[in-house]
């Protein structure tokens, strides 16, 4: 994985009024080992993979002595199918997986879970990454809360409060029957900070105390006559209940303000950079002592009417803090302000952003504009002084798009593809979701349409048999058993179509943190696990199958140039296979390390441009990206324009010689073998070596 949580681990074991420091993750996984959770699972993705990370480091000393069950979980639906098991036995559940993207695989299960029922907590930690930050469609779980009836959490940021909207969350869970959703902001899941613990509750059911006897209840089975019921219970039983619950432990809170005939509606997540916003205003103070009447609301549903209208008495004007569009916060608000005939003024995406992130700069100019007067005054003071790092600069900082890991495998890949497109005519590529979707940008700008994970192959389904060529499909192999094996392989082959796809095996989910998956051969708690995508694709009836080592880019632009060229019909795959360069390099330098201390001998690659060949085109680079090959000034007062240069980020690939050779590109590239410690024989050579081209050289 991306990295070991194993000291962070040694503090979910902390017992009462001990003090846990760390991440906000840490807090949320001590929270569910004090809520006596008997199973956790989930699927990895930012901002919550290291919430699976977290849980599989502990599974050793804190899960398995409990008996609490670790799922690594194929995909976000098998996740959410998890759940099942608190729909019978009063059994809490907890999963998670990565915003919008994830709930919508798991949609199906969700939707009958919701339905159903639960009698055992049900808790999802949903890693919502809204905003600039985000790496996904820009949408919010809030709409499916709504849908599907959950309770919808999205927490005041602090470790304290994160824990305690755990607990609380089962809790809501139990007391309404409905499963309960805690929305993480990717800020929220990385913050440092402190809560004071709790003792670790040890599951009442779980593999060290196991059921006896099975349950079996009709009336919590999704079909019908049961489902016309269960949609009465939502709305006559389970959601007020959950209503209830939220004013008895009260789970939103208000900060009262001196301004009486004004106030702030928000959502949870957004109430630091609220009140930093109010303080700069200078209407609040450090210490989130507030002037203005604040309602903070930890759940965002179900929304309790009589909260909001105690709220709203005697006030002239409410602005509504609410991230995204649609605006359910404040359509319900004036529904409801309208409904009771309340003189109110409601302001929200009028006066704020209608769409994008809450960043600082958003909300601090929407307080302005809301408050009016001298707050407008400072704002624009506050603006000013922005300004001035701009000026300080001079001029903009360099853009940074995101790019393939120096060495990264999937990289030659794309080079192979790309120069077999220029000889043989560009094709259409299906591009899929994981790190391989940076070939998407400069300089390869391989991928015309990414439908979601593990849909590469699927969403070229119809572009395949009305293209003039054969059409090209990626699928990393964290994407292929996600759901790439049956919408993507599966049904290509059922529909008998002529196309070609390339599977990325680097044995890693990599982009969020290299989690374990299928082809790693071992599962998140360490047990060997064989299981091979050429063996599977190959048991579905694929006959044309090649793998590859993508850094012999000569050799892969052989098998891609057959693929496009073969008579045979049906479904052609590339499995280009080598591990993820990040995590060969944490395995890797260590060992070199430690072989280096003990003084023993090692050989290292060292690529390099000889500045005397290089002509100074770039035609590397346009098939190479890699950030390890860059330019320099060439040394030669004759010549005006850099060369190119291999700096020290470069971990030995070979890829920009390999590119060079296949693309018949200028031969200034060379491999050069560093030894330390070498023996007496090679220091002997070495020298020998020297004096003779000494001789050659001019004094």
């Amino acid at each position: 994985m991306e990295r070991s949580f194993a000291e962070e681990v040694k503090q979910l074991q902390l017992g009462q009024g001990q003090v846990l420091r760390g991440e906000g993750i840490l807090a949320i996984t001590k929270a569910l080992l004090q809520s006596g959770v008997s199973y956790v699972g989930g699927y990895p993705g930012a901002p919550v993979s290291h919430l699976l990370d977290v849980m599989a480091d502990a599974d050793l000393p804190v899960l398995k002595p409990m008996g609490i069950y670790l799922d690594a979980s194929a995909n976000e639906a098998a996740a959410a199918a998890l759940l099942g098991a608190s729909i019978n036995y009063p059994m809490r559940g907890a999963v998670t997986w990565k915003s919008i993207v994830g709930t919508n695989v798991a949609a199906d299960a969700l939707s009958n879970l919701s339905s159903s029922g639960v009698i055992g907590g049900a808790l999802i930690v949903v890693g919502e990454d809204y905003g600039a930050g985000a790496s996904v469609i820009q949408e919010r779980t809030h709409a499916f809360a709504l849908k599907s009836s959950l309770c919808l959490f999205d927490p005041r940021p602090s470790l304290q409060t994160l824990a305690r909207m755990v607990e609380e969350g089962f809790g809501i869970s139990e007391a309404s029957n409905l499963p309960a959703v805690i929305s993480l902001r990717i800020r929220a899941a990385h913050m440092q900070g402190s809560m004071v613990c709790k003792d670790n509750v040890r599951p009442a059911i779980s593999m060290r105390d196991r059921l006896q006897r099975h349950s079996f209840d009709y009336s919590r089975i999704g079909h019908p006559p049961s489902t016309y019921s269960q949609e009465a219970q939502k709305f006559e039983k389970r959601l007020p209940a959950a209503r209830r619950y939220v004013v008895e432990r009260g789970l939103n809170e208000v900060i009262p303000g001196e301004e009486k005939e004004i106030g702030i509606i928000l959502q949870g997540g957004l109430t630091p950079t609220a009140l930093r916003g109010l303080l700069l205003l200078g209407r609040a103070d450090v210490f989130g002592r507030s002037r203005i009447p604040l309602l903070v609301l930890n759940v965002i549903h179900p929304l309790v009417p009589e909260q909001l209208l105690d709220f709203l008495e005697g006030k002239r004007r409410v602005l509504v803090l609410e991230e995204g569009m649609p605006n359910f916060i404040e359509q319900e608000l004036k529904a409801l302000a309208y409904d009771r005939a309340l003189s109110v003024r409601i302001e929200g995406k009028g006066t704020v952003a209608a769409h994008g992130e809450y960043v600082p700069e958003v909300v601090l100019a929407a307080l302005a504009r809301f408050l009016g007067g001298d707050a407008e005054t400072r704002m624009a003071g506050l603006a000013g002084h922005a300004g001035r790092g701009r000026q300080i600069l001079g001029t903009p900082l360099p853009k940074r798009p995101p790019a393939f890991c120096t060495g990264c495998p999937e990289r030659p890949m794309f080079s192979a593809l790309k120069i077999a497109q220029r000889e043989l005519g560009e094709t259409h590529v299906s591009a899929d979701i994981g790190c391989h979707a940076f070939a998407t940008l400069p300089p390869f700008n391989q991928g015309n349409t990414i439908l979601g994970y593990g849909l590469g192959l699927a969403s070229s389904s119809a572009v395949a048999p009305n293209f003039g060529r054969r059409v090209i499909s990626i699928l990393g192999d964290g994407g292929f058993w996600h759901s790439g094996l049956t919408t993507g392989v599966a049904n290509a082959v059922f529909n008998k179509q002529d196309s070609i796809l390339v599977v990325l095996e680097n044995f890693y989910t990599s982009a969020t943190g290299q989690q374990s998956n299928p082809s790693t051969g071992r599962n998140p708690r360490g047990d060997s696990v064989r299981m091979s995508i050429g063996d599977t694709i190959r048991s579905l009836g694929v006959s044309w199958i090649r793998v590859v080592n993508p850094y012999k880019v000569g050799d892969t632009l052989k098998t891609v140039r057959e693929a496009m060229t073969t008579a045979a019909g049906g479904l052609k795959v590339i499995i280009a296979r080598a591990e993820c360069q990040l995590e060969r390099q944490r395995r890797v330098k260590p060992q070199t390390a430690a072989r280096l201390k003990a003084r023993a001998r090692v050989e290292a690659p060292r690529f390099g441009v000889d500045p005397d060949v290089c002509t100074g085109d770039k035609s590397c680079m346009r098939l190479n990206g890699c950030p390890s090959l860059t330019l320099k000034e060439s040394g030669d007062p004759l010549r005006d324009d850099p060369v190119a240069h291999v700096d020290q980020t470069c971990v030995g690939c070979g890829l920009c010689g390999e590119v060079a050779h296949a693309a018949v590109l200028c031969p200034s590239f060379y491999e050069a073998r560093v030894v330390h410690n070498p023996g007496w024989r090679e220091r002997t050579l070495q020298s020998f070596r020297r004096r003779v081209i000494g001789l050659f050289q001019p004094a």
